[in-house]
């Protein structure tokens, strides 16, 4: 073939391309068969086509015409709403006629056909043409407007000065949001905007532009510089686009209005930036061939490898912004897969030449900004009008394009066929699921393991041998009530009551509160024997215990594949293509009104900015989820632009080359922007001078005014007051500070818990300070036996103790000590453990109860901050905790109870490891924890390794239980630390099982081997859930401490030399 005959066919190819995407926009119709099909039989006519595809489709049912009709009124410039305006020449298309659609057809396409010969301008910038003069229409009506409108400036200019070096936003110029978040994803490009920054125009064509691209492109360009420089060193805090939009606006040759496709901005706009550098391009190369920095930057390259009619076909074809559909897709990955694949490919796998066509998508060429434009927009033909998608779509912050490279495929067919196996036994296992799920063969359906259940309780019931309705009085009134038969409740008190015959009591359930006991909450079999109970509930009971294991091994198998589909490309191979999240474009509403902003990534701040408007805010990754992924509300994602993580210079500040320092503000513009900017911040300067002085004259005239009263009114005001009474002072009457106390607070015990130890302590040093000053008044013996309480405390605080003595579990103040409590922390704590009612038990010391009582009342606020006091106290009760799950995971371990401990181990480190992130005497032993943590891991491995080892079906699953539910959830929490011990006793699990994979075994066995290795060498340092803290028994401080010296002194310390 020679090359124009290729040039050719692709020539022919991408035409008939264009003619595809026209019909299905045109028409809605996403089959790709149906739509050649109508190509083929219109012989390339498109009116003819959509006349085809028309008669194809099922006659529309007529829609209501007040329904069709409504549009609903924005109030706010910020919505773009579409079909406002109504246009007298048109074609009535709400009836049945075909003729007059075929006809309209037939006059869109030749007005179209004739505009392009006439003026060399696409339908497609018409379009853009079309909104943008619909922008500046309003943009300039709004000015007439008498009310005040969402983005209309604030008068005072203080309100519009940018704050240091915060980012600048855009005017919202009538309809144009969809502009600000383009451009704004663009701008905090930095390459990107370099580029427009420093673009100059080639040399020929400063004095006359030769052509209408240079006439449209070029002065654009220069105002796009323009809007950048001052989105750079401006002093505002938002700046006016609206410039650039009438270029744009002007470029085009348009009476009409219609919804602007962002999308399609974009395309166009990319296209003028293009034409743009390509002339400069072209006039600094010389003899070589132009590299268009746009081309580049946005741009790449993707080979298409299909099947037509049993022709094997290869065609390289260049892309900017990459399409993706969004209905029927859950993530951004699936969105990729379907893209990458067209029709169907078996073919293109097969050694067969079958007549199937298909075709394959993958790139060999990645740009450094890679867009991906989420199609949320269908056409509905039954309702004929367009429709918004709200169905929630994922994408990540960094996605790996390793699977859709070329130097891939093969590794790619192999993983996605795998996956394809994968799914289709997802399938299986899932309606297997449903199954148990969803038991019956009725219209309602219900759990089996819960009909088991049902059955067994209504089996279990108490029979009742009669009927029931036999019990029920046939003669008594409707309503509930039994009329004159019954006699009323208080007949039952007479003295000597007639003997009658006996009733049951009839409930009525809207006059009676409570069932009455005899009459059975349930049905419940009338005739059972007790060997027919016992027979049917050992069925149920077993069924039940099947069933429920069943659908445990069915969702865990679900679980597993799941999770293998999610790390068929976690190695490392197929993540060396990163591509970073850089922006989000979201629109909010439906298909004809909206808002659009953008949330774009700040890798300087590491953080996301949302840029709505004038309006530049920090932001979060859960808000941009909650906004963008769709499903919540009328806000999604309809534009996602990634950079290559590899490709730094992307987001990098420019240096300067003789000093080193990053370029920053009106250091980064050329030295005519830098005038531009220059004249626009001192012309804002005035504007502020201008308002200063004016509110400084208002002000002067406003004191002069209130002078002049004052004066007028003095002679007046002095006779009154001599006469009037004087108001109230407010410190006249000084507040309560008593009823500013919490009263409730005092009546709760001691931060310890623990009463009768405290209360033999304070007794204890009453006495003591008694015996010393036994002639001296409450409030000294309260300030001696403090003294002497503190005393003995401190001196416990500073002993140097064995392993098997903790002084810090004996009394809170212990604690405070050696972690450097505050003073006024550890007065409080005396003081309240010293105001305790239960010390009442004498004279003295009521009194001295009392006093203590009196002294916390004085505390002010301000003296003790209460929020801290809380903290520590809180910080000892979590002490506490953390001392009885490791006592009793240790007395647990050291019976071998490997199972009940390892919870209680687990929890304990946990929870001991974040109290020793405050202070080294916050927690226990770290190492000791981790030892036994580790050990009892070991242990459960070992136990579990040779159950599986034995080969009965039963010890072999109870094994597998032990691991899937204790030991594979808590390997994380060994890797997270990287702690060498920790990883080398994970490197010992990992090896027991390892080793079986050489070794012969049934069937069954490796299957199950098979199953459950992914799980055990998951690398991943993610904490898996698993079950909830262990409860906790209650103990006195005595007897944990107790509990807590015998088992120190039984383990000891971990050995050096172990793990």
């Amino acid at each position: 073939m020679t090359v124009e005959q290729n040039v050719l066919q692709q020539h022919s190819q991408k035409h008939q391309q264009t003619l595809l995407n026209q019909l299905r926009e045109v028409t809605g119709t996403t089959d790709i068969q149906l739509l050649q099909q109508a190509l083929q039989v219109s012989n390339g006519d498109v009116a003819e086509a959509v006349a085809f595809l028309t008669e194809k489709n099922s006659k529309v049912p007529q829609q209501d015409e007040t329904t069709y009709y409504q549009t609903s009124q924005v109030a706010s410039d910020r919505y773009i709403s579409v079909g406002s305006q109504a246009d007298t020449n048109v074609i009535d298309l709400t009836g049945d006629d075909k003729d007059d659609l075929q006809r309209a057809i037939a006059l869109s396409l030749e007005e179209s056909s004739r505009a392009f010969r006439e003026t060399g301008i696409t339908d497609e910038e018409q379009a853009i043409s079309r909104v943008l003069e619909a922008s500046i229409a309003e943009n300039k009506a709004s000015l007439k407007r008498t009310h005040t409108e969402v983005w209309s400036d604030s008068p005072n200019p203080h309100d519009r000065k940018r704050i240091d070096s915060c980012p600048v936003g855009l005017k919202n110029v009538g309809n144009t949001c969809w502009f600000s978040a383009v451009i704004q994803s663009l701008f905090n490009l930095l390459e990107f905007q370099r580029l427009v920054l420093n673009y100059s125009p080639p040399a020929r064509v400063l004095d006359l532009p030769r052509n209408q691209k240079e006439h449209r492109n070029l002065p654009f360009m220069q105002e796009l510089r323009n809007l950048f420089s001052l989105m750079v060193g401006s002093k505002r805090k938002y700046v006016d686009p609206s410039r650039a939009v009438e270029i744009l606006k002007d470029a085009f040759k348009s009476s009409e209005s219609q919804q602007q496709d962002v999308s399609e901005f974009t395309h166009k706009l990319l296209d003028w930036l293009e034409d743009a550098f390509q002339m400069k391009a072209e006039e600094d190369s010389v003899g070589e061939k132009p590299k268009n920095p746009m081309v580049e930057l946005f741009y790449g390259r993707f080979l298409a490898v299909g099947v037509l009619e049993g022709k094997k076909f290869e065609n390289t074809e260049m892309f900017g912004q990459y399409p993706l559909q969004v209905n029927g897709f859950k993530d951004l990955h699936e969105c990729l897969e379907a893209a990458m694949v067209e029709g169907e490919i078996e073919s293109l796998h097969s050694a067969e030449n079958s007549a199937r066509s298909g075709q394959e998508h993958w790139f060999t060429e990645l740009p450094p900004v890679l867009t991906f434009e989420l199609s949320r927009f269908e056409f509905n033909q039954a309702l004929g009008r367009p429709e918004k998608i709200h169905n929630k779509l994922e994408f990540p912050s960094m996605l790996y394009m390793d699977r859709y490279m070329d130097r891939n495929r093969e590794i790619t067919r192999i993983k996605r066929e795998e996956i394809r196996r994968l799914k289709e036994h997802l399938t299986v296992l899932q309606q297997r699921l449903e199954r148990y799920l969803s038991y019956g063969s009725g219209p309602k359906r219900f759990p089996l393991a819960d009909v088991l259940q049902y059955a067994m309780e209504f089996a279990s019931s108490k029979p009742v041998c009669t009927s029931p309705v036999e019990d029920i009085d046939t003669s008594a009134p409707p309503g509930g009530t039994t009329g004159q038969q019954l006699p009323p409740p208080r007949q039952v008190q007479l003295k000597n009551p007639r003997p009658q015959q006996q009733r049951v009591p009839v409930h009525k359930p809207f006059t009676q509160s409570r069932l009455p006991p005899d009459l059975p909450m349930h049905p419940a079999p009338r005739h059972i024997t007790e060997e027919e109970l016992r027979v049917l509930e050992g069925c149920l009971h077993r069924w039940r215990s099947e069933v429920e294991n069943d659908t445990r091994d069915l969702q865990g198998s679900i679980t597993r594949i799941h999770r293998t589909i999610e790390l068929m490309y976690s190695d490392k191979s197929m993540m060396q293509v990163p591509y970073r999240l850089h922006a989000v474009l979201v629109h909010e509403g439906q298909a004809n009104a909206g808002h659009y902003w953008a949330y774009i990534y700040d890798p300087h701040q590491r953080c996301w900015m949302k840029y709505n408007d004038i309006s530049v805010t920090k932001s979060s990754w859960e808000e941009l989820v909650r906004d963008s992924f769709g499903g919540y509300r009328n806000a999604s994602a309809y534009c996602l632009m990634y950079i290559n993580d590899k490709k730094p210079f992307l987001i990098e500040e420019e240096f300067d080359k003789e000093t080193g320092q990053i370029l920053s503000g009106m250091d980064k513009l050329p030295p005519d922007l830098k005038q531009y900017v220059k004249e626009d911040n001192e012309q804002f300067d005035k504007e502020i001078e201008e308002w200063d002085a004016m509110q400084a004259r208002k002000a002067q005239q406003e004191k002069l005014a209130l002078a002049a009263a004052a004066a007028s009114a003095a002679p007046s005001s002095t006779s009154t007051s001599t006469s009037s009474p004087q108001p109230m002072s407010i410190e006249s009457s000084p507040p309560d500070n008593s009823a500013q106390q919490d009263p409730e607070y005092l009546e709760q015990p001691s931060p310890t818990g623990d009463f009768k130890h405290l209360q033999e302590d304070t007794e204890r040093a009453i006495s003591r300070a008694a015996a010393e000053q036994e002639d001296r008044s409450p409030e000294v013996l309260l300030n001696a036996a403090i003294k002497l309480e503190y005393a003995r405390l401190l001196q416990f605080a500073q002993e140097d103790t064995p392993p098997e003595l903790d002084y810090r579990l004996h009394h809170v103040i212990v604690y405070f000590i050696q972690n450097e409590a505050p003073k006024k922390i550890l007065e409080r704590t005396l003081l309240t453990q010293f105001a305790d009612r239960n010390l009442a038990f004498d004279e003295r010391c009521k009194s001295i109860m009392q006093v203590a009582r009196a002294k916390l009342d004085l505390i002010k606020p301000e003296e003790v901050n209460m929020d801290e006091y809380e903290m520590w106290h809180q910080d000892y009760r979590n002490f506490r905790e953390t001392t009885v799950l490791m006592v009793t995971g240790l007395e647990l371990f050291q019976k071998s109870n490997y199972v009940e401990a390892l919870m209680y181990l687990i929890y304990s480190y946990q929870y001991n490891r974040e109290l020793l992130l405050k202070g080294l005497y916050r927690g226990h032993d770290e190492e000791l924890l981790g030892y036994h943590r580790r050990e009892c891991l070991l242990k459960l491995n070992e136990q579990a390794a040779a159950m599986f080892e034995s080969g009965e079906e039963r010890e072999v699953s109870t094994g597998l239980g032990i691991m899937n539910e204790l030991v594979v959830p808590c390997i994380p929490l060994l890797l997270a630390q990287e702690a060498e011990k920790d990883l080398l006793a994970v490197e010992d699990m990992r090896n027991r099982w390892c080793s079986y994979l050489g070794q012969e075994m049934e069937a069954n066995l490796q299957e199950k081997l098979t199953d459950f290795l992914p799980k055990l060498l998951d690398c991943s340092t993610e904490i898996k859930s698993f079950h909830d803290p262990p409860k906790l028994p209650s103990y006195s401080t005595l007897e944990l401490c107790e509990r807590f010296g015998r088992i120190m002194a039984a383990v000891g310390r971990a050995p050096g030399e172990g793990r």
